[in-house]
C-alpha cells in the first residue's frame, strides 16, 4: 500500500499498514494506514499543525471497548504511550496523562487517600473514560472531572473545564479530531487502607459476575434509559442490557467465533476466531432480536471504526 499523504518528520514512532488487531481486546480488526505513537504532547501537537488537514486522525486508547473493522482504518491512528501516561497526587487533586490505567489512577489516588475506587473495575485508560463518561457503582467520570487537556486537529493546545465535555451517559462532546492527553481530577478524601478494600472488594464482585478472563470489550450495549422492567416507557426507571438480551433468548447466541457470553449476556465475545464482521453481526442480530421481542432498541457501548474488509483495496 502506498499513502497518498506525506508524513510530516516526528521524534516519536510512525509505522505504515499497521495492524491493529492485537491492540484491541478483542484482537480483530485490520490494518490503519499509519499508526503514530507521539513521544509526548509537543510531538503530537507539531505532528497535527503539519499533517494535511483532509487526513482524518483517530485516536485509540489501549483498545478496551472497541472494534476496529477487518478492513482497517484509513488515515492516522493516534496511540499515547509512555509519554502520557503520568499521575500525580496533590491534596485531592489528581492529574493523570489520557494513557495512564484508570487502575492504576485509582490505586495511585487511594494510596495517597484519594477516592476515585470506581475507576479500579473500569477496563481502558483515561481518556477513553472522561471521552465515554466511563462510570460503575453509580459513580461517573463527570462527578470528578475537573478539566482535561487536549491538542486540536490543528494542533492548538486547549484547556477545557468539564462543563465543556457536556458529559452525559456514554457520551461527550469532543472537536473532531480533537485528542485528550491529560485530565483533573477533584477527588474526595478517604482512608488508603479503607479504600483498598474496597477495591478488592470490587474487584471480586466484578470476577464473580462479569467474564473478566475472556475476550470481551466491557459491555457492549448501554442500558435503556427510562424503561421500566417490563420493557414499557417509564421514565423514573432504567432497565438493564442484559435482562432484554436474556428476555430476547440471546444469552449464548453465535455467529461464527463471536458469543454473547453465557456468563454475562451483555459482553459480546471472541470466542475463538472471530473476525470483526463476526461480532459486529452478532451484536445486530442481538439488537433485532431485541426490538422484535421488546419494542426497545439498544444502543452501542463499544465503538466500532475502520471499514468493512469488502471496501479495503490493498
Amino acid at each position: 500500500m502506498t499513502l497518498d499523504f506525506d508524513l510530516p518528520p516526528v521524534r516519536g514512532t510512525l509505522t505504515e499498514n499497521r495492524s491493529l488487531a492485537e491492540l484491541t481486546w478483542m484482537r480483530v480488526g485490520g490494518p490503519a494506514d499509519v499508526l503514530f505513537q507521539p513521544a509526548d504532547a509537543d510531538d503530537l501537537a507539531e505532528f497535527l499543525a503539519a499533517l494535511d488537514p483532509v487526513v482524518p486522525v483517530f485516536a485509540m486508547g489501549v483498545g478496551s471497548n472497541l472494534i476496529v473493522r477487518d478492513g482497517g482504518i484509513r488515515g492516522v491512528v493516534i496511540r499515547l504511550g509512555r509519554g502520557f501516561n503520568g499521575i500525580e497526587v496533590d491534596g485531592t487533586e489528581v492529574r493523570a496523562g489520557a494513557a495512564a490505567l484508570d487502575a492504576h489512577v485509582a490505586r495511585r489516588a487511594a494510596e495517597n487517600g484519594v477516592n476515585l475506587t470506581f475507576l479500579r473495575t473500569i477496563p481502558g485508560s483515561i481518556g477513553g473514560a472522561v471521552r465515554m463518561n466511563a462510570g460503575c457503582y453509580g459513580e461517573y467520570v463527570s462527578d470528578y472531572l475537573r478539566s482535561v487537556d487536549v491538542i486540536h486537529r490543528n494542533g492548538r493546545r486547549e484547556t477545557l473545564p468539564a462543563e465543556a465535555l457536556n458529559l452525559r451517559y456514554r457520551q461527550s462532546d469532543l472537536a473532531e479530531g480533537a485528542v485528550i492527553v491529560g485530565a483533573v481530577f477533584d477527588g474526595v478524601a478517604g482512608d488508603p487502607d479503607a479504600l483498598a478494600a474496597k477495591m478488592d472488594a470490587q474487584l471480586q464482585k466484578r470476577d464473580e459476575t462479569q467474564p473478566t478472563k475472556d475476550r470481551t470489550a466491557g459491555s457492549t450495549f448501554r442500558n435503556p434509559v427510562g424503561y421500566s422492567s417490563t420493557g414499557q416507557a417509564d421514565d423514573s426507571h432504567d432497565l438493564k442490557a442484559w435482562k432484554v438480551i436474556d428476555d430476547a433468548g440471546m444469552r449464548g447466541a453465535t455467529r461464527g467465533g463471536a458469543i454473547m457470553n453465557v456468563k454475562h449476556s451483555n459482553f459480546l465475545t471472541n470466542a475463538g476466531g472471530a473476525t470483526a464482521a463476526d461480532l459486529e453481526g452478532l451484536g445486530e442480530d442481538v439488537r433485532k432480536k431485541v426490538y422484535d421481542s421488546s419494542g426497545i432498541t439498544l444502543e452501542w457501548e463499544i465503538m466500532r471504526v475502520g471499514e468493512p474488509a469488502s471496501d479495503f483495496q490493498d
